[in-house]
């Protein structure tokens, strides 16, 4: 089970930041410190940013040991996530974030109902963790506990006290249709005025605190209004059944969002919460937690692997789809990287890791899908913009409605009164907000669980309106590893004899064009010979003495002879996209190796399937020679190459592409390409689950190596915004329908009620349908 973390954000003096040797002491110092996983300081501003285990150690443990080092830790303001129980509803966390932004000394609060979550900005000196958790309290919610065991689907429906209430208010209502059946109105009355008494309890709590905490009419305000106002009436089965559906609803709508809300938990269960760690006193079981890099753990086929690491001993099949959304275990062995939560297969592993716990990359996955819930999409921008208006403006609508036609025309005041408490309950917005946040958590979840991070719903809608996309070469459109891909002998030798010569030449060269031939030698079993007096020569290639031959391997001009055949041979490589290597023994010139980075088996398909998706054109930017370029272009089907470029002028091309096409994406591996990545549109990162680097700089992160989920990610954005406009339309329709019904006086409390429990529940299940969508699987 994850903890909660703390997020100090603390006022450096100057002083402490005047050099590059004292930031990385001082860096050093903080990062020493019990529970810390990641220190970010900024010199240019005088701060810290600490993200620490708020279980190992707290704020003023930290500043006292900066003290210790001569350094001053002002602290300013913390950060606090906390889970909430009970806010189960757009309405319910904009009165808790009114409730607590209007407590002392608290900064900034904002709620994220379908994360549960409400995030705290506060000063440690004016207020503190306990006094938030009393106004949540008071507001109708509680803080809960972290570490608790989260409950089963039945205790939180049946152990549930307002669930409880609301079954006997609706026995009561029940009661009282019996008992009306049979003629006793002053008992059917009395059962009645029960259910109003015993299940609105709840609903008048919030009511209240809504009022009191934030002075906003929320639901639960108008809901009690309503059922006043028709008891009032004398319409004692019209208030009770008002109440019992409404509570009904609630129970339902948070049974729906809980549903959403366990896709994101999901990820949590992912990383084993013990661990086997070998020590000099043998193997002993310990908190997951407690591992820290350097730590040898030991994993049985089937379990978790409990932290990032590499592998020290045993040779397995790892399941990477928690992760990755690879659908294959992929062969490990040892000095291969593993991931925390990621599933071992039939064999026994030695993993060292190489993070702590809290720092895997499971935790920054996790840590950033949350973030990303949190963050608003353009179009719940604009909805929850709407709704802010929407709700004052039928309020006052329904106070015009009860009040003018009996004053100007003399209708009766009993039945507009009654229309106006109608309009009063369609007042509610619930549908309409709910409809976008829970289809794009939807999406979120499902991309995560298929190994795309997507950075909130800003980025999610992107995708789905790019008609530009520019891919790096290296790395993204291939493999990245650079392959034998012809050896052509010359004067009589043979092609074993050529890759084995050369292949003894570069054993031990660190060259990534030696590393390839050596490999290919490798691979088709050639034992090479020892080699002496081996030199490399900068520029030129490698040469050493093997069986008494002096033996070059490298450019034409270092190993070459100047003969027309092998210029000519050499033209038909690089034509291709290949590098040529000459491989001279004795003065002669025994042939050549080609060497190309493999273009990725999937590249063409998923290039492919980007333009059936819609993709306008695509571009490979690279700093490669154009001639290489070219031939990958061609080989993977890109529209346009622009080669031979510098990091800068990456940019100044994709600014060239904004200009021309409006919305354009950036393919690269999230590093070496950050500035272009950043001046896209959107900017996606290849197999990010190995760089920490590239989750936090881009705004999707496929976790694998896999192109052909770049299509999905535009499918999966397309149908996300076709329910959102689907939700939208049916919140807005139905409201629409029963305003003009209650106008008219032909629609009843309880049909309102209906349509708006009804109109929320449907939006709800509408938007959950994309954590079954197909979108993201390959095709």
């Amino acid at each position: 089970m994850a903890t909660t973390q703390l997020d100090i954000n603390a006022v450096l003096p100057a002083e402490a930041l005047t050099c590059q040797h004292c930031l990385a002491r001082f860096e050093a110092t903080l990062q020493a410190a019990p529970g810390v996983s990641q220190v970010a300081l900024n010199p240019a501003h005088g701060v810290a940013m600490v993200h620490f285990n708020p279980t190992l150690t707290t704020a003023d443990l930290l500043i006292q040991q900066a003290r210790q080092e001569g350094r001053r830790l002002g602290q300013d303001y913390a950060h606090r996530v906390l889970p909430i129980e009970g806010m189960d509803c757009a309405d319910c966390a904009r009165t808790l974030e009114r409730a607590v932004s209007g407590l002392a000394g608290v900064r900034e609060a904002s709620a994220n109902f379908l994360g549960a979550r409400l995030a705290v900005e506060y000063v440690p000196g004016e207020t503190s963790i306990a006094a938030i958790s009393r106004r949540v309290a008071e507001a109708g919610y509680r803080v809960s506990d972290p570490a608790a065991e989260e409950p089963s689907r039945r205790r939180r429906l049946s152990g549930d006290r307002a669930t409880r209430l609301t079954a006997a208010g609706a026995v009561l209502v029940v009661a009282g249709l019996a008992a009306s059946l049979a003629g006793a109105a002053l008992p059917s009355t009395i059962l009645y005025a029960l259910a109003v008494l015993i299940a609105g309890v709840p609903v008048a709590r919030k009511a209240w605190a809504s009022l009191r905490l934030s002075h906003q009419l929320d639901i639960n305000v108008l809901m009690i209004i309503a059922v006043l106002g028709a008891a009032a009436l004398g319409d004692w089965l019209e208030a009770a059944t008002v109440v019992v559906l409404f509570s009904v609803g609630e129970s339902l709508e948070g049974y729906t969002v809980e549903r959403a809300r366990r896709s994101i938990r999901s990820l949590l269960s992912l990383a084993p919460s013990e661990a086997v760690l070998r020590t000099a006193q043998g193997e002993q079981r310990v908190p997951a937690s407690a591992i820290i890099p350097g730590d040898l753990v030991i994993v049985r086929p089937g379990e978790r692997i409990p932290a990032d690491g590499v592998i020290a001993g045993g040779v397995s099949a790892v399941d990477q789809a928690p992760i990755t959304g690879e659908s294959v275990p992929v062969e490990k062995e040892q000095g291969d990287e593993v991931f925390a939560g990621t599933v071992n297969g039939a064999g026994v592993l030695e993993v060292r890791a190489s993070r702590p716990a809290s720092d895997s990359t499971l935790a920054r996955i996790i840590h950033l899908v949350e973030e990303a819930q949190a963050r608003r999409a353009p179009t719940q921008r604009l909805v929850d913009a709407f709704a802010r208006r929407y709700t004052p403006a039928v309020v006052a609508g329904a106070v015009l409605l009860a009040l003018a036609p009996p004053l100007l025309f003399g209708g009766d005041w009993s039945s507009w009164l009654y229309r106006a408490l109608v309009l009063l309950v369609v007042a509610c917005p619930c549908a309409l907000v709910i409809s976008t946040p829970v289809t794009i958590v939807a999406a979120l979840a499902t991309a995560a669980r298929r190994g795309v991070l997507i950075k909130g719903g800003a980025h999610l809608e992107a995708a789905g309106q790019l008609r530009a996309l520019a891919f790096d070469k290296t790395g993204t459109l291939t493999q990245g590893q650079l392959a034998v891909t012809a050896v052509t002998p010359l004067d009589g030798a043979s092609a074993d004899e050529l890759l084995a010569l050369a292949a003894a030449a570069e054993r031990y060269s660190e060259h990534p064009l030696g590393a390839a031939i050596v490999r290919a030698a490798e691979g088709r079993g050639l034992t090479p010979s020892p080699a002496a007096d081996v030199r490399a020569r900068p520029g030129g290639g490698i040469e050493a003495r093997i069986d008494g031959m002096l033996v070059r391997v490298g450019t034409r001009a270092f190993a070459g002879d100047g003969d027309q055949a092998l210029e000519q041979r050499l033209a038909e490589l690089e034509a291709r996209g290949q590098t040529a290597v000459v491989v001279n023994a004795g003065g002669r010139t025994l042939g050549l190796i080609g060497l190309a980075d493999q273009l990725r088996p999937e590249a063409r398909p998923a290039v492919s399937a980007l333009k059936a998706a819609g993709i306008a054109t695509t571009v490979m930017l690279t700093g490669d020679r154009r001639p290489v370029a070219e031939a990958v272009a061609r080989a993977a089907g890109i529209d346009a190459v622009e080669a031979e470029l510098l990091p800068e002028q990456k940019v100044a091309a994709v600014e060239r592409l904004l200009g021309r096409y409006g919305r354009v994406g950036m393919v690269g591996d999230g590093v070496n390409d950050a500035p272009a990545l950043a001046r896209a549109s959107l900017g996606i990162a290849m197999g990010a689950a190995g760089s920490h680097a590239a989750l936090e700089t881009a705004d999707v992160a496929l976790l694998s190596d896999d192109l052909s989920r770049l299509a999905g990610v535009i499918r999966l954005s397309r149908a996300t915004r076709r329910i959102i406009v689907e939700n939208v339309g049916l919140a807005l329709g139905l409201k629409l329908i029963v305003l003009v019904l209650a106008v008219a006086g032909a629609a009843t409390l309880w049909e309102a009620v209906f349509a708006d429990v009804g109109a929320s529940l449907l939006v709800t299940a509408n938007g959950m349908r994309l954590l079954r969508a197909s979108a993201l699987r390959n095709r």
